[in-house]
């Protein structure tokens, strides 16, 4: 794994992403400053030795959090996690009939040496799909950078779509529309770029596929079923907005007492993504998994705060529902040293050994990169990468492409796109 930093900038490019879907490039900084949240020029190149070392790293956290969430049901841990009581007969619902779901992101510590660590898991709302399944792709075919890309997003959200909306119809008997909904409260444009796009994989997977904004949901209270405003029934909706936040809305009841009913309305990402999508996790696959002598190698020791050794001096603690590091603090010899402000903290929190991200320092300053693993359908499916210049990856940092398998032009030549 190393950075390069190739000099290739395309022509027209700012243009060329935005015309891809990439509308939330610019990034505003506090002081008003704006910056390209793409980098166009630097890439980080993989061996396909470290492609099959994070392909089969991806596949066996997936299976561990399989286990996780059975231990979490069988065992009542729910009161642990923080998950409220109004959820879990839905919870426990959907992990044992197992409906639609399609994506999750893991984000890994990795530099090539050494085995990928476990972050965090993205497993209900994970942005950054666009830049990933698109924007590096398209950047890939024109640079003619690398001899590939892990990617294989659009294929297996396609299919991911097919599987599981066939297996839907099989069980009902109706054959679905699905309805792709955002939240207007999000302005950047990202949440309806990762719909829209979302919208023609399910398109292209031969169903109807339907934009719908949150806030334009109907709940009848005659019947308890939610509509879209042209009062089409909501048979299958996508919902790129938090269980955690749907559920302590006005009709959070209503949703969840409509899918415990025949005919209600299946929700992607299923409820039992909460079991995932908590910082929660990190702890009980510790718990685990974190002496088994393979499967420990991807995890990093964690604990729910109230539960640290107490030797513990440097750690990173994380709120259980925090996005985008907000209210993430690394911790050095009992003592604060970095602090993202946030709205998070009320629910809890976990902590998490300190693993600095790996400095492919270059002229500009430090560049600390996140791997974004995509799996889909339970199937590792490619990779996004986000850089910061801090330690903590925010919603300040950078979209960085990759490739496989880069080798230098010679005689000052490069490859022709």
């Amino acid at each position: 794994m190393r950075r390069i930093e190739s000099g290739i900038v395309r022509p027209g490019w700012e243009a060329e992403i935005e015309s891809q879907g990439l509308v939330y490039n610019r990034t505003h900084l506090p002081g008003g400053e704006v910056r390209s949240y793409w980098r166009e020029g630097p890439f980080y190149d993989f061996s396909m030795a470290e492609v099959e070392e994070l392909d089969g790293a991806v596949r066996q956290l997936f299976q561990m959090c399989v286990a996780a969430g059975d231990h979490v049901v069988d065992n009542e841990l729910f009161d642990r996690l923080n998950i409220p009581p109004m959820a879990r007969p839905q919870i426990r619902r959907t992990w044992a009939e197992e409906p639609p779901s399609i994506y999750g992101r893991f984000d890994l510590r990795y530099d090539g040496d050494g085995p990928p660590k476990l972050l965090e898991f993205n497993a209900d709302t994970p942005t950054g799909l666009v830049e990933s399944a698109v924007t590096q792709w398209n950047w890939h075919l024109f640079t003619g950078q690398g001899r590939d890309q892990w990617n294989a997003l659009h294929d297996t959200l396609v299919a991911a779509w097919q599987r599981n909306l066939t297996k839907w119809e099989r069980r009902t008997g109706v054959r679905p529309r699905v309805h792709l909904a955002w939240t207007s409260e999000e302005t950047s444009g990202e949440d309806r770029m990762t719909v829209a796009y979302l919208m023609d994989t399910v398109v292209q997977a031969g169903y109807e596929a339907i934009e719908l904004v949150v806030e334009d949901i109907v709940l009848d209270s005659g019947d308890g079923r939610f509509y879209d405003p042209q009062g089409r029934h909501l048979d299958v909706v996508f919902k790129l907005y938090p269980w955690e936040w749907l559920i302590e809305d006005e009709f959070g009841a209503a949703v969840l007492a409509d899918g415990m009913r025949p005919g209600g309305t299946t929700w992607v990402e299923p409820a039992y993504k909460m079991l995932w999508s908590t910082k929660a996790l990190l702890p009980v696959l510790w718990q685990l998994f974190g002496s088994d002598p393979v499967l420990g190698q991807y995890l990093l020791p964690a604990y729910f705060a109230d539960e640290m050794p107490s030797a513990w001096q440097t750690y990173v603690r994380k709120p259980l529902w925090g996005r985008e590091g907000a209210n993430v603090a690394i911790v050095r010899d009992g003592a604060v040293t970095t602090q993202l402000p946030g709205r998070y903290g009320t629910e809890g929190f976990v902590v998490q050994e300190f693993a600095p991200l790996p400095d492919f320092a270059g002229v500009d300053g430090p560049h600390h990169p996140v791997l974004g693993a995509w799996v889909v359908d339970g199937e590792p499916a490619g990779l996004g990468i986000r850089e910061s210049d801090g330690l903590i990856t925010d919603n300040l940092s950078f979209f960085v492409p990759h490739t496989i398998d880069f080798a230098p032009p010679q005689d000052g030549r490069r490859a022709a796109p």
